[in-house]
């Protein structure tokens, strides 16, 4: 039964939290603050945390910054990937991509369609990797990215999850 091994050591990943939005400032990323608070409920280290406004340039600026960061294993961003014109977080990032995730956008639609139904079309939520830095681009809302921590991301990037999480893939990423 796949699941927590409370008899494994838990080890702690450095973890980026990226807001991308045009409207978001410190004082009103619920979001941001949500990613910010379940990373480090779950033990992980917050490494940076950021505020970008909806551009493609930015965004991978900021990607390319922390990637290139010896201490951050993960890089969480929240807002951006919806349909609208604004939304442009996905064509910065997923070009920066060497492998694609695919499994977590499958299951991120199939828990958000649970909450919120066919809304969920609405959402281009991916993930991937950029060299050995796992990233996920979820959609801007505090619910949608408490319920992938929740739900995806929390165990996925739990040592102790078995039969394997993607922790356990961090010393062959760059074989």
């Amino acid at each position: 039964m796949p699941g927590i091994d409370e008899n494994l050591l838990f080890r702690s990943l450095g973890i980026a939290v990226l807001t991308i939005s045009d409207t978001r400032t410190s004082e009103n990323d619920r979001s941001g603050d949500a990613l910010a608070r379940c990373v480090t409920d779950a033990g992980h280290y917050l490494v940076s945390r950021a505020i970008v406004p909806d551009d493609t340039v930015e965004i991978a600026g900021m990607i390319t910054r922390w990637e290139n960061h010896s201490a951050i294993d993960a890089i969480l961003t929240t807002g951006g990937t919806g349909l609208t014109g604004r939304d442009v977080t996905v064509e910065a990032i997923s070009p920066m991509l060497d492998k694609t995730l695919d499994g977590f956008s499958v299951l991120f639609h199939r828990m958000s369609f649970d909450s919120v139904g066919l809304a969920t079309l609405q959402s281009r939520a991916c993930a991937g990797l950029i060299d050995t830095t796992f990233v996920f681009c979820l959609p801007g809302s505090t619910g949608a990215v408490t319920e992938a921590w929740d739900h995806i991301i929390r165990d996925a990037l739990d040592s102790r999850y078995r039969p394997c999480s993607l922790v356990d893939l961090i010393p062959r990423l760059s074989e």
